[in-house]
């Protein structure tokens, strides 16, 4: 193989990369993947903080498992923001190219064949933005613990303190209950985008996709909830 032809396949690899994220259905399959990470993210995460009802060292032993990982973890924890990122900048992307295509709108608005998880993704994914950058801060960081003590290390106290503050536990059901609505609409979305779904399946998939998405609410209220009415105390 010449230099010149070594040189030229890496150039034709970036324009096609470059061509496939400027292209509509680039960006959807960017926004698919990357929501599948944080799908599977949302799911893994469930599960661990699920461990509060098994106990204070049952979570917290939980927790020192995930910071004795090091270097992994945070490798986890960068791929993560990363694929939050990309997530957030290609669907800004794509409501700028659809507002772009549609400048004029419509005169009367009719939700044809659209949901209303569809019909809310745009303003429900910054809210959701918001709550994690504050959940984040308090149970990560604990740079913002609102009438509360945090200590590091202590997963069972911070959670239990933090959503016996009514007004912290009912943002926290609210915000998780709008990701539940933009995962409902998000998980079929992500097959159809990957040109994984089939016509025939549609309305399987959306089914499917809104049982799995209360499943994921109901398992993370569970937690301010049952701390809320003391049966976790």
């Amino acid at each position: 193989m010449s230099a010149s032809v070594a040189v030229t396949q890496p150039k034709q690899a970036v324009r096609r990369v470059a061509g496939l994220w400027q292209s509509t259905t680039g960006k959807k399959a960017v926004m698919a993947v990357t929501g599948a990470i944080m799908f599977l993210f949302v799911i893994g995460h469930m599960l661990g903080n699920l461990q509060i009802f098994e106990g204070r060292e049952r979570i917290n032993a939980y927790s020192h498992l995930l910071h004795s990982l090091g270097e992994l973890l945070w490798m986890v924890r960068l791929a993560l923001l990363a694929a939050l990122a990309l997530h957030v900048i290609t669907a800004v992307q794509l409501a700028l190219r659809i507002k772009k295509a549609r400048p004029v709108g419509y005169s009367r608005k009719q939700a044809i064949n659209s949901s209303y998880a569809s019909r809310t993704m745009y303003w429900s994914g910054p809210i959701v933005l918001v709550f994690i950058i504050f959940h984040l801060l308090q149970f990560t960081a604990g740079y913002v613990h609102p009438e509360a003590q945090f200590i590091a290390g202590d997963v069972y106290h911070n959670l239990v303190s933090g959503f016996q503050v009514w007004w912290v536990a009912v943002w926290y059901i609210f915000a998780v209950s709008l990701l539940g609505l933009h995962l409902s609409h998000g998980i079929a979305s992500m097959f159809q985008s990957l040109g994984v779904a089939h016509p025939r399946h549609t309305q399987t998939l959306k089914r499917a996709a809104v049982a799995i998405a209360t499943l994921i609410v109901l398992g993370y209220i569970s937690i301010p909830v049952s701390i809320l009415l003391g049966i976790v105390k």
